[in-house]
């Protein structure tokens, strides 16, 4: 194990395809719609399982959702869902996958309103990642006041799969809290981006 695997959060294990995602992805700022589209639509996938399930499905999602362009996704027949349904590469979850074409309708109708997704979506931290100090996995929360708000304010705008312990697992992810351990190298990278 280097130097940098040591003082790594250890949520990872060994499993190099998390250790790349904890190292590259989880918790850098992210502002970029579609992306963020598709990190909310993978966290509601992932109620109920383990995000390494999710990770390991990723390009699967991405083939079969089309790439997660939301315009595609809200036009989705039932004809699409059953073939959705009958895919191996994804979560066959009926409800979830329903549930991503309720999310791409809502998502259509927050920029339709002439908002943008990442200042919708950044608007429940004040447009600024919360630094978070933690030493130990036992003490990262399940859930804030910021992801009850934020829970609450997508499910009234047509989002479904956005309970406020996903939402909260979808702000680690893009950064909107900094959640690594303080003894973590990303901690500080995360910090300064």
């Amino acid at each position: 194990m280097s130097v940098v695997e040591s003082t790594a959060c250890p949520w990872f294990g060994k499993d190099p395809l998390y250790r790349d995602y904890h190292h590259r992805e989880w918790g850098v700022p992210l502002y970029d719609d579609r992306v963020l589209f598709e990190l909310l639509l993978l966290e509601g996938a992932q109620a109920g399982l383990s995000w390494i399930t999710i990770l390991r499905k990723r390009e699967g999602y991405r083939r079969a959702f089309s790439d997660f362009q939301p315009e595609k996704i809200a036009r989705y027949s039932n004809k699409k869902v059953v073939q959705l349904l009958a895919d191996p590469s994804i979560v066959r979850n009926r409800l979830k996958v329903e549930s991503a074409i309720k999310n791409a309708r809502a998502y259509l109708a927050i920029v339709d309103s002439g908002r943008c997704f990442s200042n919708y979506i950044w608007q429940f931290v004040d447009g600024k990642p919360i630094q978070n100090y933690w030493q130990t996995m036992a003490q990262l929360p399940a859930n804030t006041l910021e992801s009850d708000i934020m829970s609450k304010t997508l499910k009234k705008t047509g989002f479904t799969f956005v309970g406020s312990t996903i939402c909260y697992a979808f702000m680690q992810a893009t950064g909107m809290v900094n959640d690594h351990l303080t003894a973590c190298f990303r901690h500080r990278q995360c910090r300064d981006l």
